[in-house]
């Protein structure tokens, strides 16, 4: 597993997403500055009763820090928020854009590789099934990314929702995927790149290629992500 907090701090803004009975669609709280230095969180967090959140700190891979690339991302019912990198990105920005339909494009507000990956996603059936879209957008972009030339390789640790259930990837074109932990509390779960806490006794370390599935009312699986290969694809 690649190491805990091996990069700088991350200031490049933040976002909090929710949940709530009344609304189909996530409330969604996005901000350029660092979250020590917004006051309103600790307002926010006093207020706010959810069943299911979704917390980012973001540390830019290049992308401009603006409200619009600061994560999660949202459409519909769908929340989405990524830790990693998608290659070299200007290198496959185009290519990559170039897989999202124009029903989804209306929502490309930011520049980030993250934002793009997730309508392409949705282009991909992400609302029919979700593990198929993004293993089949995966194998897409890690295909671009190899054929680019670049030595950075696509890093895909994220979460995504729809309210009832959760979806979080652990998946890397080689072996440096970006950590993702778990924590099982009964009738809860807890779901994060780093342990909250001191205490590892607890934390559960989640496998290189995989997926949770975390649903109301059942118990939270780990199961294997499977990404196709370029090659094996091209032979089939």
């Amino acid at each position: 597993m690649r190491s805990r907090s091996e990069g700088a701090t991350n200031g490049d803004g933040f976002g909090l997403g929710w949940y709530t009975p009344r609304e189909t669609e996530p409330g969604i709280y996005r901000e350029v500055r660092p979250a020590w230095s917004d006051d309103n969180v600790r307002n926010l967090c006093r207020h706010i009763r959810s069943k299911l959140f979704f917390a980012h700190i973001r540390a830019s891979t290049g992308t401009a820090t603006t409200r619009p690339n600061c994560h999660p991302f949202a459409y519909g019912k769908w929340m989405f928020m990524h830790n990693g990198q998608i290659g070299d990105w200007p290198l496959i920005r185009r290519k990559v854009e170039a897989l999202i339909d124009d029903k989804f494009y209306s929502r490309r507000f930011g520049t980030t590789d993250s934002e793009a990956v997730f309508l392409a996603m949705l282009s991909n059936g992400l609302e029919n099934d979700p593990v198929s879209a993004t293993a089949r957008t995966m194998t897409i972009v890690t295909d671009l990314v190899k054929k680019s030339g670049t030595e950075r390789p696509v890093r895909f640790t994220a979460a995504l929702s729809d309210g009832e259930n959760l979806f979080a990837f652990r998946y890397a074109s080689d072996d440096t995927a970006t950590s993702l932990y778990y924590r099982d509390i009964g009738d809860a779960a807890l779901i994060v790149s780093e342990p909250l806490d001191m205490d590892r006794t607890f934390w559960n370390p989640v496998p290189a290629n995989s997926l949770i599935i975390a649903s109301e009312g059942k118990k939270l699986v780990v199961q294997p992500f499977a990404v196709e290969s370029p090659q094996l694809r091209a032979v089939g």
